[in-house]
C-alpha cells in the first residue's frame, strides 16, 4: 500500500509554481477595470473551450435543472456561465491583491434594512448565501455595512490556501474554515454576523435530500442547526453584475419567517427555495460547474458518471 504523499510546505519547490501564479496575478490586478474584466472574460470562454470535464458538469446540471429550455439556449446559458465564471477570478485578483483599489461606488445596494433589523436582535445573524459568481467582489461593500465574518472552505495547496484567507481578511473580522463549528457557534452568540454559503454537495455526513430545481439534492443541515442554537435569524444574500456598465447589485432578502423548524428535510428545502429563486433570475452567473447532484438517493445513479472525478 502506498502512502499518502504529504502536504508540500508552502516554501516548497512543489508550490513555486502557484508562487508565480500568484504573483503574475498582482500584477494583472492593477490593470484598468475595463481590461481586467475583459481579460476575464476571455479567460472564462477559453475555459468553456478547455475544459471539458468542467463543461460537461456544467451542461449536466443545466439539462437537470432547466430541462424545458431548447437544447441550443442551455448551451448559449453554459457558454455564457463560463464568461462569468473568468470574469469572477478576475474580479477576485483585483480585491484580493489589490484591496486599495474599491469598487464600492460601483455597487447599487438593496435591503439594508432586513440586516439592519436582523442585527438589532442581538442574536447574531446567518447571512446565507448561494454561489453567485460576483460572490468575492461584494465582500468590500458588503462588510463595510457591518463587522462581519465568513465561512469558507481550506485549499490543501498551501498558496492557495494563503491567498484566499490573506485575501478574505481585507474584509473579514474573521475568516472560518468550515469544519469549525464550535468558533461559529460562539460568534454567533457574540452577536456576530456571519456569511455562509449553503449551496454544494458535501456527501451523506450531516446532510438531508431536498429538492433544488426540482431535483433531490444532498443539502447540508448546518444552516438550520446554527439558526436554532442561539435563534439566530437568516436571511439571503445575493449579487449580480451589469458587464456592459461594469456595475453590481448586492440585495439582502428578507429573513426567514419561522425558520428553522425543527424538521431538517423541510428547513433545507426551504433554503434551496430562496437560493434557487436567486438565481432563476440570472442563471448565467451561478457556479453551474459544480457537480450539486453527485450525491444520489439509493438506486440512483450518478448523473456525471462519464466525467470520473
Amino acid at each position: 500500500m502506498s502512502k499518502r504523499r504529504p502536504r508540500p510546505g508552502p516554501f516548497s519547490p512543489r508550490v513555486w509554481g502557484a508562487w508565480l501564479v500568484v504573483a503574475a496575478a498582482w500584477l494583472v490586478a492593477r490593470l484598468p477595470l475595463a481590461w481586467l474584466l475583459g481579460l476575464g472574460q476571455g479567460v472564462g470562454l477559453a475555459g468553456y473551450r478547455l475544459a471539458r470535464h468542467r463543461r460537461h458538469v456544467t451542461e449536466v446540471n443545466l439539462a437537470l435543472c432547466f430541462p424545458d429550455l431548447p437544447p441550443r439556449e442551455r448551451a448559449r446559458l453554459a457558454r455564457e456561465s463560463f464568461r462569468h465564471a473568468g470574469v469572477s477570478l478576475a474580479e477576485m485578483v483585483r480585491v484580493w491583491l489589490a484591496p486599495r483599489r474599491s469598487l464600492a461606488a460601483r455597487f447599487e445596494i438593496h435591503g439594508v434594512e432586513h440586516l439592519e433589523r436582523a442585527r438589532a436582535a442581538g442574536r447574531g445573524v446567518i447571512l446565507l448565501a448561494g454561489h453567485f459568481s460576483c460572490i468575492d467582489v461584494a465582500s468590500g461593500p458588503v462588510s463595510a455595512l457591518t463587522p462581519m465574518d465568513v465561512i469558507y472552505r481550506e485549499n490543501k495547496n498551501p498558496v492557495w490556501e494563503w491567498l484566499q484567507v490573506h485575501g478574505r481578511r481585507h474584509y473579514f473580522d474573521h475568516v472560518i474554515e468550515r469544519e469549525d463549528t464550535r468558533r461559529m457557534l460562539r460568534n454567533l452568540r457574540a452577536g456576530h454576523v456571519v456569511w455562509y454559503a449553503a449551496d454544494q454537495d458535501y456527501g451523506r455526513r450531516h446532510s438531508v435530500f431536498a429538492p433544488f430545481f426540482g431535483r433531490q439534492a444532498a443539502t447540508i443541515t448546518a444552516t438550520a442547526r446554527l439558526a436554532r442554537f442561539n435563534g439566530s435569524p437568516v436571511l439571503l444574500i445575493s449579487q449580480h453584475r451589469d458587464l456592459a456598465s461594469r456595475t453590481w447589485e448586492v440585495r439582502f432578502h428578507p429573513p426567514l419567517e419561522d425558520f428553522p423548524t425543527g424538521d431538517d428535510a423541510a428547513d433545507a428545502a426551504r433554503v434551496n427555495a430562496v437560493i434557487e429563486a436567486a438565481v432563476r433570475r440570472h442563471p448565467e452567473q451561478y457556479l453551474w460547474a459544480h457537480r450539486r447532484f453527485k450525491t444520489r438517493p439509493p438506486g440512483e445513479p450518478d448523473p456525471y458518471r462519464s466525467t470520473g472525478d
